[in-house]
């Protein structure tokens, strides 16, 4: 049954308008009460597919699945808050351990907090005492955060800059978005033109590389369209942090936790950090932020970071049973990624072919963006088709996200049944074909 916007939806939407501040909500009027598996249920009852995990947080379920929630119940009845920065927690320290048998050999110390842009804020500083450095490079279309540090090195939309600066010693770099590249080159005839502007321009006219504390990279771009780059990207720049003694952080926020297929995206690319961070799917639905560094870094001073609700009990158990359940089942459920990944990819790539208001599709594992254009030799964006087809979509009950300028994020939860995937690429078809008629007609 198609949506339909009831009072009771409309009442709370207008309520909401009265007394939150605006934030970042969607064009469409999804008011979720409750989910299970692949399905979201709205305040009336209405069903949908959920092709969003709650912006990549759900991975094993919308509301986290059984154990994950037996987890959350188990703790909460115990104790919620354990003041761990100033008391210690055997389950924050169990946690540590937990994860670190799924990093590489060399990283032991961790700091946990609440959110990505937090996990993002540690690494800045860490980053910065470890090296006694001041500068942080990141890349265009990135996103790492909102508070002030990390929005410093976020550069996804101009809004989420506008009347906040001035930044605090960051400067950027193109990223490899191969299907715009700045320089007008083809990948791999290019050469990386990318890395080679970086170290004629800014490493060598602006910032000495002896100043920079550490490069900050999503190994895929969320915020800023699901962008995939070469491998040979991440590794010369992997190679320039090296040869300049600087740290990599890689920010996992959106990409990581298994999203990718494996468990932290960069995996995809044969490169290794110097520092993680990590958020969003972490807390299996409950706010929760981690930040690991290579042990050869060393410690951080007394008191020079801290907070006081990072690593919150409950978040801290329903980590460890999301990373149990994984553990126990993860043949099955790598498997399942890559044959669902094949899926959406083939079935994706065909629609590239037969529409010409799809410019790209790109991704890695069950991390997927599809760029939607005005055709595909201006490469125009399709900014207005985008909103059109995320608003038909989620009025044949299918829930999804926008990324960049004008590119679909799919991010549907890890174990969504074939029949479910199938579906919502029907539908999603649907509305690109409606949207592609609409735009050949004008």
């Amino acid at each position: 049954m198609s949506f339909k916007e009831s009072q009771r939806i409309k009442s709370i939407i207008a309520r909401d308008k009265k007394v939150m501040l605006t934030s970042t909500k969607e064009a469409y009027s999804f008011v979720p009460s409750h989910g299970e598996g692949e399905f979201i249920y709205d305040i009336e009852g209405n069903k949908f597919i959920d092709f969003s995990s709650f912006i990549s947080v759900y991975n094993f379920g919308v509301g986290g699945n059984k154990e994950i929630r037996k987890a959350i119940k188990d703790q909460v009845n115990k104790l919620t808050h354990a003041a761990s920065t100033d008391f210690y927690s055997e389950e924050q320290v169990l946690l540590a351990e937990e994860m670190l048998k799924l990093l590489p050999r060399g990283f032991g110390r961790f700091f946990f907090s609440n959110s990505g842009t937090e996990a993002n804020e540690a690494a800045i500083k860490f980053s910065k005492l470890f090296t006694k450095r001041q500068y942080i490079m990141a890349f265009y279309n990135s996103f790492h955060g909102r508070t002030i540090g990390s929005l410093g090195l976020t550069s996804s939309k101009i809004v989420q800059r506008r009347g906040f600066g001035p930044f605090n010693a960051s400067f950027h770099a193109p990223y490899a978005y191969c299907y715009r590249c700045p320089f007008g080159k083809e990948y791999p005839s290019c050469g990386l033109a990318c890395v080679d502007y970086i170290k004629k321009y800014p490493l060598s006219r602006e910032v000495p590389p002896d100043e920079i504390a550490a490069i900050i990279m999503e190994p895929v771009q969320g915020e800023g369209g699901y962008i995939v780059p070469p491998k040979d990207f991440v590794k010369e720049i992997r190679k320039l942090a090296d040869d300049n003694g600087i740290l990599l952080i890689d920010d996992e926020v959106q990409a990581g936790y298994f999203r990718t297929g494996k468990f932290t995206a960069i995996s995809n690319f044969g490169v290794e950090p110097d520092i993680y961070s990590m958020a969003k799917a972490v807390g299996g639905g409950l706010p929760m932020g981690v930040t690991v560094t290579r042990r050869s870094l060393g410690d951080i001073p007394y008191g020079a970071h801290s907070n006081t609700f990072g690593g919150n009990l409950a978040a801290v158990a329903a980590a460890r049973a999301s990373l149990s359940y994984a553990k126990r089942n993860w043949r099955r459920i790598e498997r399942g990624i890559e044959s669902r990944s094949r899926l959406m990819l083939s079935r994706l790539n065909r629609m590239k072919d037969e529409y010409e208001i799809v410019g790209d599709v790109r991704g890695i594992g069950m991390m997927i963006g599809v760029e939607l254009v005005k055709d595909k030799k201006s490469k125009e964006p399709a900014e207005e088709e985008q909103e059109r087809i995320l608003k038909e979509c989620f009025s044949n009950n299918l829930v999804l996200l926008p990324a960049g300028v004008s590119s679909i994020r799919i991010i549907p939860p890890l174990e969504i049944s074939f029949e479910s995937l199938r579906k919502g690429l029907d539908i999603l078809e649907d509305a690109i074909s409606n949207a592609d008629k609409s735009l050949r007609s004008r």
